[in-house]
């Protein structure tokens, strides 16, 4: 005889699959509520746990009010394509020319251009596929730990795959956000793992090494991908997020401390920028 279909605890008529990832409780989508330490149910998301509460609902979608920056990257980022693409004296060529990022240049003396070239793209391809990943990961993790701190970690996120791909590239022209979008992956790939132990962890955490094994494999089946830059941001994401696991939760200077370790991060990124 099939067991019996799992059903919320707060609402017997209706089937689900989430658990509650501290007293283990089924709960539905309704009565999910997102927090630092995964989705718990409304008894275990109370104040005592000093967490901010957000209903699964409000979680639907990116907005202004939760999301800024991340909305606000990617509308900087197609903006500047769409510049390059339409404006007669500043094409794509100018662009790379200027701010792309280039060993022999960098060596000069320009390392700014392993920071502009984050907002770079070489084709429509490229340019959607990033965006897509900033839409699917950034909103989740500026959320989680505020606009200032995951602005900062896509900063040394980006500065990180820059300085690997200075280090160990060819040289040759590079751009992109794709060391950014790699570090917001090795963050939230953290996260996972800590969770892999409830039933929507595993689930979460499988998702993304098989999503991490796939992008990891694509510069060996598709030129011109910079695997450098890839697994620079990805290492950089997870040291950030390492350390940010080890701050006391709902502190009253965490944010500042968040902020203070991811740009330590990119300054060490910088410096080996710069010395490669």
């Amino acid at each position: 005889m099939d067991a019996a279909p799992t059903v919320c605890y707060r609402h017997s008529d209706r089937v689900t699959r989430l658990s509650c990832s501290e007293c283990g409780r089924p709960i539905c989508v309704e009565c999910s509520r997102d927090a630092a330490v995964g989705q718990k149910c409304p008894e275990c998301a109370g104040p005592r746990q000093r967490t901010r509460v957000i209903s699964a609902r409000s979680m639907s979608h990116a907005d202004l009010r939760t999301t800024p920056l991340a909305l606000i990257l990617i509308g900087v980022d197609v903006a500047i394509f769409l510049v390059g693409a339409l404006a007669p004296d500043f094409d794509h060529t100018e662009m790379q020319q200027r701010f792309a990022q280039y060993g022999p240049a960098i060596a000069a003396g320009e390392w700014w251009r392993g920071v502009t070239a984050m907002f770079l793209h070489g084709s429509v391809m490229h340019l959607a596929f990033n965006m897509w990943a900033l839409w699917l990961f950034g909103p989740s993790l500026e959320r989680r730990f505020g606009t200032v701190p995951f602005g900062a970690l896509y900063l040394a996120a980006g500065v990180g795959g820059a300085a690997l791909f200075q280090a160990l590239g060819s040289g040759a022209w590079a751009v992109g956000a794709s060391g950014a979008i790699f570090g917001l992956f090795g963050a939230l790939l953290l996260g996972a793992y800590r969770q892999r132990h409830t039933r929507l962890g595993q689930a979460v955490f499988s998702q993304l090494i098989l999503l991490l094994g796939i992008n990891l494999m694509l510069p060996f089946m598709v030129s011109g991908i910079a695997w450098e830059a890839h697994v620079g941001g990805l290492v950089a994401g997870m040291v950030i997020a390492f350390a940010w696991d080890r701050l006391p939760d709902g502190g009253p200077f965490v944010v500042t401390q968040r902020t203070i370790i991811a740009l330590c991060v990119a300054a060490a990124g910088l410096l080996v920028l710069i010395l490669a």
